[in-house]
């Protein structure tokens, strides 16, 4: 069996690393899986890149300005709303004619258009679509934020100057989006037991197969190692607490740093003794613009992109704290649990499916700032932080390693091919 995994980037993102992750999980289990993307990082032979052409920065640019045009000229939402009206053609290519299957994943700004999309399924070839979002079940959003029109029909969106209105961008581009699957169906495969709730909820995906399957990580590369080397590769103190906090971006309103800020400035009230052997680490882009906001001796790390400097981070740090606001299935999460390191998030999305309360980590109401501090307190004094580790290593090898993930991805494959050539 070939399998074409199609995303935008081959390693910016959490969705790029999914994809790649499960590339290499299908191709160290029986599949031939090859990665197209737009935005080739790498030497891997098993990621082919778009053929050089302006017209592949252009199709960003078309869209940005069209969005940037719809939001009156102003910056808010320019980066959270995508409308898929350019992109690439990619079935002339060798890559795809080869492939039995075409695996989507986040195929945004300026990789595939809509029409390209169409042109996938009237190839007659299985599609499956790994929704690392909600945007394939809403017109325009990546995040509904409470927002539940897509239910329905997308309109009136509040992402829009003035709340948008009744055929506004998002209604536009929900009926493109329809026309578009209508042409076949898809496979659609969420990363979360809760993104698929949300999925189904969505008029636009009815009558779609929808279901759930994890992302995959290799166990091989994140797993525990030695604390002292992993602290003394970054620079970090080698005695006391490390509170760990990672994000692409660090300011990002969505990945919850003010709530952060805010419980730990409570933890370090709460906790005084904690103040004298704790510190932080922040992984991410703007990490020095947080650093100093911070109660506690900060570290910011920057970005980092050498795969094995970051197995040193997790190894470096005692607790990883996620107040994200609204997410799928965080990679940060089941990288940190793999490499033995608790885990303290809010109770939303996919969260609570990875985090088992008390037993690999702590579980915090949405938006608390106190629990989320009492969380990190929880961990920081726990008396038995090996058997913690113990539990969060458990969790990733049963749920998220490769084979099981692989397995469970060749099974839908294999019925989406008996139902196409059922079909036939």
């Amino acid at each position: 069996m070939k399998v074409l995994i199609v995303n935008t980037s081959e390693r910016t993102g959490g969705a790029a690393v999914a994809a790649g992750r499960l590339c290499d999980a299908l191709n160290n289990n029986g599949v031939k899986a090859r990665m197209l993307v737009r935005d080739k990082q790498s030497d891997n032979i098993n990621v082919i890149a778009l053929p050089r052409s302006p017209l592949l920065r252009w199709h960003f640019l078309w869209e940005r300005w069209v969005i940037f045009w719809r939001l009156h000229f102003k910056r808010e939402h320019l980066f959270e709303i995508d409308i898929a009206n350019s992109g690439s053609d990619i079935t002339r290519l060798p890559a795809f004619r080869e492939a039995d299957v075409i695996h989507l994943h986040w195929v945004n700004q300026g990789m595939l258009s809509l029409s390209d999309i169409r042109r996938i399924l009237l190839s007659g070839k299985p599609v499956v679509w790994t929704m690392h979002d909600l945007w394939p079940a809403t017109a325009i959003c990546h995040y509904a934020r409470g927002c539940r029109r897509y239910s329905n029909h997308c309109q009136i969106c509040p992402l829009l100057p003035g709340g948008g209105s009744a055929n506004d961008l998002a209604a536009r581009t929900w009926s493109r989006k329809e026309q578009m699957l209508n042409q076949g169906s898809i496979a659609f495969v969420a990363c979360s037991r809760w993104l698929e709730g949300e999925a189904k909820k969505s008029a636009l995906l009815r009558g779609h197969l929808i279901t759930s399957i994890p992302n995959a990580i290799d166990t091989r590369i994140y797993r525990p190692q030695s604390r002292s080397e992993a602290r003394s590769a970054l620079q970090l103190p080698q005695e006391g607490n490390v509170i760990l906090f990672v994000s692409q971006r660090v300011t990002d309103e969505r990945k919850g740093i003010s709530f952060f800020i805010d419980a730990l400035h409570q933890l370090v009230d709460q906790h005084p003794e904690l103040k004298e052997n704790t510190s932080v680490a922040i992984l991410g882009g703007h990490a020095d613009e947080v650093a100093q906001q911070l109660p506690l001796p900060a570290h910011a790390l920057g970005y980092i992109a050498d795969e094995h400097q970051i197995v040193n981070v997790y190894n470096a740090a005692d607790v990883f704290v996620t107040p994200s606001l609204e997410d799928n299935l965080p990679n940060t999460i089941m990288e940190a649990m793999a490499c033995g390191v608790p885990c303290v998030g809010f109770r939303v999305g996919g969260i609570p499916e990875m985090i088992d309360h008390q037993q690999n980590g702590f579980l915090v109401e949405p938006r608390n700032s106190s629990q989320l501090a009492s969380g990190m307190a929880w961990v920081l004094c726990h008396p038995n932080r090996q058997e913690l580790q113990q539990h969060a290593v458990k969790k990733v090898m049963h749920s998220y390693s490769q084979q099981s993930v692989a397995l469970r991805y060749i099974e839908l494959y294999q019925q989406t091919l008996a139902q196409k050539h059922f079909m036939l």
